[in-house]
């Protein structure tokens, strides 16, 4: 991270609500209206039929009370009581009671159950709820299509956008943070979808659809029913809004575990050789904790929405229950219909409690957005010119004027600088760590933007060349080497995929790969992973040089490339880079000055300006900050007894020679 670089996670940073978060996560879903549309008749017609279902089944309950009702009637009557004949008489010995409720009824004295128009009823019923799971399988399968290409869109978006920052973004987040962004937010995001949206729309459309049977029933009993809604959505929203905070903290200590775990990893060296083991495992464990309590929290505050509602259920439930027996006992409801109403309201409930234990994966869902959406809102880098500037890009003069650039505004880095690469020509950067020779290196590459001046190549300014084109002209050779996961032959390749084998293999002679390469068990075919694992720094160096050789660029850049090598290899390297920079511009970034000392132009750099330029040979005789550099590299150091400073023993530079 670059100094005072702003620290992910910081107290500041405050999550977006909730609502807008998933407004904007479900904007997502806009170029899948069709099948949405498709998905929502599915999903209307399998809750239709399946909420059809108990009250055609209550016709059978009725069927079957009516008959033993009416078997059991007839046997206490003359043959040929009619229905009205049998009330009658149980009004007049008293019985209102039995007599509303058997008014009310199917009733024939001495007929007992229909099985047959009871087969016909459970036919229906069987034929609905086979209709309805077809229905709501087909819409559980459209939909698992349109979710899994919409969050292949978002990695898609996610990718662009990654390529789009600035490198200024990368230098102030955690690796590691941002990958757990792009990879366990990403599939946190994709299974709540998967997981909520089904059984949401399918929730709701339920809601609406037995609300508006159990007023056709009975609205008596509905409002009943509807008395604890509002006491169940009061609950879900306070239980969801102390649980929000949590599921932030999840993600967000999720990002911090994984950057630690990565900066662990890829540094195991360096933290087992300076022996803190220990540390990174305190820390990693102070993280962990944090995390597990924030998990805990989120999981188990979240997950008293489910218990909650199914009390106020069941409350429900009982009161519907003592309420529909007492209108049954007064005819004024059959059996059926309280049978198909029960049903009703404990389906009521259902979709109600699978509502609010969604709200428990939808939380954690929009909070792994919330952190996606970070990503993509970010300030970009400047665009690329819409009226590009054509002129070839070929010699390679390139010009710093006046150019001024800051990390931070109030520390600068580069102030005022001027500097001319002419075509062909060698230039030098030198000087102490910090004083701005990478970041020169930087702007040229329009990785970093400046503030004032310019910086042109044959003339053109770089900032109206595309930066495809601008780089694609040059050639980059890091201290810190990068491969990746492949074959020897391939990492080379990478500086031309279009080269053929005949020029990977030059490149790789050329940067004396091929000295070390046929030792390897596969030779060129040997595969290496991303951190080099079977090579030495070295020959990971070369490898590197030999892929800057295939790119054949017109301006190359060196920054420390040889810093990894031995000396014999150097020896080799530098006659290799010097065939490597004929006919183009380099920039050489150097700390070793004995590799530089036949360079056309030396800059030496201190606090972000150039203090001096000229030839090695010139240098030394104005005996100036180069001279001291130089000196103190190659002459013998006396220390005074106290360690207070460094005196040099200037005669012992022989100018030209040393």
């Amino acid at each position: 991270m670059r100094p005072g670089a702003p620290s992910p996670g910081a107290p500041d940073a405050k999550a977006k609500s909730f609502g807008p978060s998933l407004k904007r996560l479900l904007r997502n879903l806009a170029p899948e209206r069709f099948y949405l549309s498709v998905v929502m008749a599915l999903a209307v017609a399998s809750v239709v039929l399946n909420t059809l279902g108990p009250q055609i089944l209550g016709k059978a309950t009725n069927l079957i009370f009516d008959g033993v009702v009416g078997k059991q009637l007839g046997q206490g009557l003359p043959p040929g009581t009619t229905k009205q004949q049998a009330v009658d008489g149980l009004r007049a010995s008293g019985n209102d009671t039995f007599a509303d409720m058997l008014g009310s009824m199917n009733v024939i004295p001495g007929v007992g159950v229909d099985f047959s128009a009871v087969g016909h009823v459970l036919a229906w019923v069987l034929a609905l709820y086979i209709g309805a799971s077809v229905f709501g399988w087909l819409q559980a399968y459209l939909l698992n299509i349109v979710l899994n290409r919409t969050v292949k869109r978002m990695r898609g978006e996610i990718e662009d956008k990654i390529h789009r920052l600035p490198l200024s973004y990368f230098d102030s987040m955690p690796r590691g943070d941002v990958l757990s962004r792009v990879t366990n937010d990403v599939d946190n995001v994709a299974q709540s979808l998967q997981q909520t949206m089904s059984q949401l729309i399918v929730s709701v459309l339920s809601v609406f659809g037995i609300l508006g049977m159990m007023f056709w029933i009975s609205p008596l009993l509905a409002l009943i029913a509807l008395a604890t809604v509002p006491l169940a959505v009061v609950v879900t929203a306070q239980i969801a809004k102390r649980s929000k905070p949590h599921f932030v903290d999840q993600w967000k200590l999720t990002g911090e575990a994984n950057a630690q775990i990565e900066e662990a990893f890829t540094g195991h060296e360096v933290v087992s050789a300076f022996g803190r083991v220990r540390e990174v495992g305190e820390k990693f464990d102070e993280t962990n904790e944090k995390l597990y309590d924030a998990s805990f929290k989120s999981q188990f505050i979240s997950g008293l929405i489910m218990p909650a509602i199914m009390f106020l259920g069941n409350l429900n439930y009982v009161l519907i229950a003592v309420v529909g027996g007492l209108r049954v006992a007064s005819g004024q409801l059959s059996l059926g219909e309280v049978q198909a109403f029960i049903q009703y309201s404990r389906g009521f409930t259902q979709p109600l409690t699978q509502i609010g234990s969604m709200i428990n994966l939808l939380q954690s869902g929009v909070a792994s957005a919330e952190r996606i959406f970070e990503i993509l809102d970010a300030k970009e880098q400047i665009p690329d010119p819409e009226d590009e500037d054509t002129r070839p890009v070929e010699r390679g003069r390139v010009a710093f004027e006046n150019v001024s650039f800051r990390y931070e505004p109030e520390t600068p880095v580069i102030e005022e600088l001027s500097l001319v690469a002419e075509p062909g020509h060698v230039v030098a950067i030198v000087g102490p760590t910090g004083a701005g020779k990478t970041t020169l290196v930087n702007l040229l590459m329009r990785f970093y933007e400046v503030d004032s001046g310019a910086i042109t190549i044959d003339d053109v300014d770089i900032t109206r060349i595309t930066r495809d084109r601008l780089r694609s002209r040059m050639g980059m050779v890091l201290q810190d080497t990068w491969l990746f996961g492949g074959t020897i032959r391939e990492n080379i390749a990478y500086g031309d995929p279009n080269a053929t084998p005949e020029q990977i293999l030059a490149a790789a002679r050329a940067a004396y790969v091929d000295r070390f390469v046929h030792a390897l068990p596969m030779g060129y075919e040997t595969v290496i992973d991303e951190e080099g694992s079977g090579v030495s720094a070295g020959e990971k160096q070369l490898i590197t040089i030999a892929r800057a050789f295939l790119a054949k660029p017109s301006i190359l850049i060196l920054d420390e490339a040889t810093s990894s090598v031995d000396t014999r290899t150097e020896l080799l390297v530098q006659q290799a880079m010097a065939a490597l920079r004929r006919d183009r511009t380099s920039f050489v970034i150097a700390h070793r000055l004995s590799t530089i000392r036949d360079a056309d132009t030396i800059v030496v750099m201190e606090k972000g300006k150039i203090v001096e330029q000229g030839t090695h040979e010139t240098l030394l005789r104005a005996r100036g900050s180069y001279f001291r550099l130089y000196n103190a590299q190659f002459a013998a150091a006396i220390t005074d007894g106290e360690g207070e400073g460094i005196e040099f023993d200037e005669d012992a530079v022989s100018l030209g020679k040393n």
